[in-house]
């Protein structure tokens, strides 16, 4: 408590009404979160187990809970929740999953998993692989989010296409529920329908939920807002920490709306807010609330800092999109020489993932080494995931998750009606649908040439397993499987070139590779190498991607990243490049009126600086085959600009500003040499 500050010190001990913690950029949140469910334990006499506190990364989470767990020893932290909203969800459908109406072991679908499902369905719905899938799928999750069922979605559908989705979200609710699966968004959605129908229920977990802590609360949508409404009931014990000029995922259901509606909801709100900032420079902060300012607000707040005013904002303008990625390779490497930094200070933030591609290769030709932060993990791969559940059926026939993910990878001709009729079946069985395969019962509901589809492929995956067990080479075994399955004929039918195909079942020889690799390496303790059993259950442990990423964070590199992707991170030196209007502002959200959206994700950018910050532009960029002449951001024209230096602009850049950058570089180039 004592390093705290006094407004930081006032949230954690105020308890008596539902709190609103308005927390800047940099403001210290997370030692307020963490202080405060010690507070609750130590001070206020609250059990761990009765305590929630909920964010929206698992990074976040694990901060958070190793912070606590530093503080509170032994007992005294026990049966503390500290999670992700979805796995908090998720633990209640596991808890509650007879209520809901599932059986144990149900399959959680991934996107990937959901969008093979509607393309399925829309075959079935309008006799075609439609190109609106995507549209489709982000219908349904907003449908989702909204707390919309798809009788009430089929009734508020006009358009033709309205009517569409509609139908498809009715057949893909039931078919989920004949899979025994839930979705994403259904880890929300499920709790909430479970709480509003069944007070019992609801009842039943307020009694276990005495103090709920939110973080990130401006990303909530309204599910979550719901999930959050009920479990506080009219106790009022909450505290919910946000930034509404953070709000930036208004595209994944987010709304920033949901701090003006706790004033609605909860009339004795009290606010607080945390405006120091312990990150950025005074400039920085300036420049962040000058444009912020420009948006409207329901809190009004404004960031500080006492770490000096710090250097000017440098705006740099390129003649083309090839020269500002030269200027940005060349600014890092002479701030670099000239200040004795690491690479790994340096973030190079951009709209979209399109601006990286010649962004590396200039970083390349410099020998500059970089890291894109956000690219697809290995085990996130379409086709890994694809033979990883050929292995996890393998080992595991019961795995539903697995069985649907495969039944029709290649396709089997065994399509969506087949798999709810035995989907069905399974559930009134309680049994997996792997072995509703097998059962008499199920000829009374699937017609026979079907039924011989689904046995075909059973009887197979039977005999590889038995192979696998009896042979002295299990993994020659499966490399066998994969070839019979006819998988490298799938993938160069649905990749868009012979290459991508080949490069998709490159990474499966590597998979497999990497499973000979962990069967031969042994068990931990002792010589005898794992079964296939244990060696693909080390394949599957979730924190291996974790590890790998935190790994990949630890080495030199400049960090190229998203500024989505960059919310919740800091780094000494901040380069924002495309400084242009229909890129940033995007030209989507300027022509559907979204600026207020895209100026808080400007913001975010600004806020991530610690020590500088500069901002390029590209005269002229290239698009669709053709250089086009760009128009500077307008939000270039929202900063202070006493504190901005401006480069390449004829009429703002002097001789002066001219000749100091040709001495920075000369300066750099000198100490380089030794000279």
């Amino acid at each position: 408590m004592e390093k705290l500050n006094d407004r930081q010190a006032e949230a954690v001990k105020y308890i008596d009404t539902p709190l609103l913690v308005l927390a800047g950029a940099g403001s210290g949140k997370t030692s307020v979160i963490t202080a405060k469910i010690v507070y609750l334990i130590k001070t206020c006499g609250i059990k761990a187990r009765n305590i929630v506190a909920v964010t929206f990364t698992n990074k976040a989470a694990r901060e958070m809970k190793q912070r606590v767990n530093q503080l509170v020893k032994g007992q005294a932290s026990r049966g503390l929740t500290v999670s992700t909203f979805h796995n908090f969800g998720l633990n209640i459908i596991r808890k509650e999953y007879k209520a809901l109406g599932y059986k144990p072991g149900f399959s959680i679908f991934d996107a990937q998993d959901a969008k093979a499902l509607i393309r399925e369905l829309m075959l079935h719905e309008v006799g075609a692989e439609d190109e609106t899938v995507d549209h489709i799928q982000h219908a349904i999750s907003s449908w989702k989010n909204e707390i919309v069922s798809p009788t009430l979605a089929l009734e508020q559908a006009k358009q033709p296409e309205e009517i569409t989705a509609a139908r498809i979200y009715a057949h893909y609710d039931r078919t989920m529920k004949a899979y025994n699966a839930v979705d994403f968004d259904d880890l929300i959605l499920q709790p909430v329908i479970l709480f509003t129908q069944q007070l019992g229920m609801l009842e039943k977990w307020q009694q276990k939920v005495h103090y709920l802590l939110v973080d990130e609360y401006q990303d909530t949508n309204s599910a979550q807002y719901n999930l959050i409404k009920l479990l506080v009931g009219n106790r009022g014990k909450l505290t919910v920490v946000g930034d509404d000029d953070q709000s930036i995922y208004a595209w994944r259901g987010a709304k920033p709306e949901n701090l003006a509606q706790l004033k609605a909801d909860y009339p004795r709100l009290k606010v607080i807010k945390l405006e120091q900032n312990y990150r950025s420079t005074r400039r920085i902060l300036k420049a962040a609330n000058t444009l912020i300012a420009n948006n409207p607000h329901v809190f009004d707040k404004a960031l500080w800092s006492d770490l000096g005013l710090g250097d000017a904002i440098r705006v740099i303008r390129c003649r083309s999109d090839e020269a500002e990625c030269e200027r940005i390779a060349t600014e890092i490497l002479t701030h670099r020489l000239r200040n004795e930094t690491r690479y790994k200070e340096y973030a190079v933030l951009y709209r979209g993932n399109f601006q990286a591609r010649l962004l590396e290769m200039k970083l390349q030709q410099h020998q500059v080494p970089y890291h894109i932060n956000g690219n697809i993990s290995f085990f996130s791969r379409v086709e890994v995931k694809d033979i990883m559940a050929y292995l996890r059926l393998l080992v595991n026939p019961d795995d539903d998750n697995a069985f649907l993910r495969i039944i029709n990878v290649p396709r089997r001709e065994i399509g969506a009606n087949t798999l709810e009729k035995l989907g069905n079946y399974a559930n009134n069985r309680h049994i997996s649908l792997y072995q509703a395969c097998s059962e008499l019962g199920i000829e009374e509901s699937i017609a026979p040439n079907y039924i011989d589809k689904l046995r075909r492929f059973t009887h197979w995956m039977d005999k590889v397993s038995r192979l696998i067990k009896t042979e002295s080479d299990p993994i020659g075994i499966i490399r066998e499987m994969i070839t019979d399955s006819g998988y490298e004929n799938w993938l160069h039918q649905n990749s868009n070139t012979p290459s991508a195909a080949e490069k998709r079942m490159a990474n499966v020889y590597f998979l497999i590779d990497s499973l000979q690799q962990t069967v031969e390496r042994g068990l931990d303790i002792g010589d005898d190498p794992m079964s296939i059993e244990e060696a693909v259950g080390r394949l599957m442990l979730k924190d291996m991607l974790e590890r790998q990423e935190e790994d990949n964070n630890k080495t030199d590199c400049v960090q190229l990243l998203t500024l989505h992707a960059s919310k919740g991170l800091e780094y000494p030196h901040v380069l924002i490049m495309g400084m242009e209007e229909e890129l940033l502002p995007h030209r989507t959200s300027i022509e559907d009126d979204h600026i207020e959206e895209e100026r808080r994700l400007m913001y975010v950018g600004i806020t991530r600086a610690r020590k500088t910050l500069t901002l390029t532009m590209a005269g002229k960029r290239k698009q669709f085959g053709e250089m086009l002449e760009t128009t500077p951001s307008r939000f270039l024209d929202e900063l202070p600009q006493e504190d901005l230096v401006y480069s390449g602009f004829d009429e703002n850049t002097t001789v002066e500003q001219k000749k100091m950058a040709g001495k920075v570089g000369l300066d750099a180039l000198y100490k380089s040499l030794g000279c």
